[in-house]
Order: structure tokens, then C-alpha cells, then sequence
């Protein structure tokens, strides 16, 4: 017969319920089916971690603002607008 074990992980009910949300919409039939098949990815050494941070930006300032549009004019008149000839050049210039 199989041990088994009941790991216990302490969080915010928030969070617990925001994860629970999002599995389900993912198609889990639960929080533990995710957290079973995530171990037992990480036991195998088949997880793979990408930390990655996003800056939310709850407004811009009334310089980026002017920024902004000018850039979406510039765009729509497509008025400094660099377009590189082939791929080679783009990559060399994202290197210089």
C-alpha cells in the first residue's frame, strides 16, 4: 500500500481562493489535482521555474502621457520609423 502523506502549506484564504478560481478555469478539477501534478513534475526534475516581475502602472505621468501620444501620432503618420532591410540588420543594431 502507497504512504501517504498530507502536506499542509499555510497561506492567505485569498489566495487559496484565487488559485481555486484559476484552476478550475484552467480545467483542474481541483487545488490538490494542480499542487499533485506540479510535485510530482518537480520530483521528476520536469519544472521548469521562469521568475519573471511586472511592473503594474496604475497611471502615466502627464510627461509619458505627452510621450505616448506623440509616439501613436508619430506611428499613424509613420514618421520616425526605423525599418530595417532584413533580419541581419535588425539584430546587429539591437547588439550596437
Amino acid at each position: 500500500m502507497d504512504n501517504r502523506v498530507i502536506l499542509q502549506v499555510p497561506m492567505p484564504k485569498s489566495l487559496k481562493e484565487r488559485a481555486e478560481i484559476v484552476s478550475a478555469d484552467y480545467g483542474f478539477s481541483s487545488l490538490q489535482e494542480v499542487i499533485r501534478i506540479i510535485l510530482a513534475k518537480l520530483a521528476k526534475k520536469e519544472l521548469t521555474f521562469i521568475v519573471t516581475e511586472t511592473e503594474k502602472i496604475s497611471h502615466l505621468s502627464t510627461a509619458a502621457q505627452k510621450r505616448y501620444k506623440k509616439a501613436i501620432v508619430d506611428i499613424k503618420k509613420n514618421r520616425d520609423i526605423f525599418k530595417p532591410q532584413n533580419k541581419e540588420e535588425f539584430f546587429r543594431l539591437l547588439r550596437s
